[in-house]
């Protein structure tokens, strides 16, 4: 397919993808079944047109004038690939498969595209809804922490050092061009661009034998602020696919036990296999049947219980950028009432001396220091760990570390713009003996 052919479809996938309110992934899939002849090459580079137009969304509306896809996919090649109006121009124009020619409208706007002066959501992308719970974390700085969490993300890597360390790692990968990450002391990065095809990291033989694992480095230190601890008892509450339980295991070199659990039991279907491929041996999962307390038995024996509690996602848009426009208001609501029940759920679990981990993927206060701090109110016995005594897990990175975060009286904050990872925030409380 020619460059031109490739935006045309990008600009059909999006159309789609507008019309019958669709996650990106599912879109593009149908895209693919139904026109074949595209091949590995033309998917992979449709794919980066449309989801590099999702992240630019509003603010490529904003220059064209129009929400239409066709505007977005024109204006996202302005802001985004930052190309003239003659590169775009040379691209739609008109012949077969390109799309239909640059209008005088079109051409006068690309050629004048300023976003100086616009709202905070509009040179932020993201929904307007959300300005307001933004400004209440940022302020002013709002608008380009959303522009940050509208760029293409790196792929992060953890090693697994039940099985290797990360020089060796590094040596494994080195025909990847990957380097080691700024905090996580197992982290590793493959930079991208958008003209970069995804590595085939499911194929390598370091992946397949359990040495690395795919993990963005900000979940990497989520899984290293808890500060677990060989020979303890852990509980990983929302364990999902397994991820921070295996960073858990690693943590505490397959000594102790971890319960790894979650509501939702197709999510933890993933995590059997991993667990095998990462050598971990200390990891007990336990499937919900029906309203069984599976976590009974557990009630004041637990030293440390990790809290991925679900959310917004919004520190996860760099990565999923068509879920910042799929969010609604009424989501908001119904992930606070989860994580509600699931710091309650903790809160019974954890024996004196104990410690809850509570971390999300979100920025909003709803869900992070308004939670924390209600939790609180209502457990008396527990008390928030000063963040500079979280932070001293990560050892002779702290300093740095609590320079670059949003620091609360209760939690540390990461952003793409602040850390360069995706966001998460992070917040240690203790119960207190008696």
């Amino acid at each position: 397919m020619t460059p031109a052919a490739r935006v045309s479809a990008a600009i059909e996938v999006l159309s789609d993808i507008e019309a019958r309110h669709r996650p990106a992934a599912d879109a593009l899939k149908d895209w693919g079944l139904s026109h074949r002849f595209a091949g590995s090459g033309d998917r992979a580079a449709i794919a980066g047109l449309l989801y590099d137009a999702l992240r630019r969304r509003a603010s490529s509306a904003h220059i064209l004038g129009s929400a239409a896809p066709r505007a977005v996919m024109l204006g996202m090649l302005r802001l985004e690939r930052n190309l003239n109006v003659e590169e775009i121009g040379a691209l739609a124009s008109g012949s077969r498969f390109a799309p239909a020619p640059l209008s005088v409208e079109e051409r006068a706007r690309l050629a004048a595209a300023d976003l100086g002066g616009t709202p905070a959501w509009i040179a932020g992308d993201y929904p307007q809804w959300l300005d307001p719970h933004l400004a209440r974390v940022f302020g002013e700085d709002r608008s380009a922490e959303g522009a940050a969490l509208a760029s293409r993300a790196p792929l992060d890597l953890r090693v697994n050092a039940l099985k290797a360390d990360r020089d060796s790692a590094l040596d494994q990968l080195a025909h990847l061009e990957v380097a080691a990450a700024r905090w996580s002391p197992v982290g590793l990065r493959i930079a991208r661009t958008a003209a970069d095809k995804s590595p085939a990291i499911h194929a390598e033989p370091a992946f397949l034998k359990g040495v690395i694992e795919v993990q963005d480095e900000g979940s990497q230190l989520a899984a290293l602020l808890a500060a677990a601890k060989s020979g303890e008892q852990v509980v990983d509450l929302c364990a999902g696919a397994g991820g921070k339980t295996l960073a858990l295991a690693a943590a505490m070199e397959n000594r102790g036990q971890i319960y790894a659990t979650d509501l939702d039991k197709r999510r933890l279907a993933p995590i059997h296999a991993r667990l095998d491929r990462a050598g971990v041996r200390n990891v007990q999962v336990r499937t919900p049947r029906g309203k069984e307390n599976l976590l009974a038995d557990l009630a004041g024996r637990i030293d440390l219980v990790l809290i991925d509690a679900p959310c917004t996602g919004i520190g996860t848009w760099r990565r999923n950028p068509d879920a910042k426009w799929r969010v609604r208001p009424g989501a908001l609501a119904i992930r606070v009432a989860e994580q509600k029940e699931a710091l309650d759920r903790a809160g019974e679990l954890v024996k004196p001396g104990g410690r809850i981990c509570y971390a999300t993927c979100s920025l909003l206060a709803e869900e992070n220091d308004d939670q924390v701090r209600a939790f609180l109110a209502r457990e008396p016995s527990f008390a928030a760990l000063p963040p500079a005594e979280v932070a001293a897990a990560l050892g002779e990175r702290a300093f740095m570390f609590l320079r670059a975060v949003l620091v609360s009286e209760l939690a540390l904050l990461m952003t793409p713009r602040r850390t360069d990872t995706d966001g998460f925030y992070v917040s240690m409380m203790i119960k207190q003996r008696s």
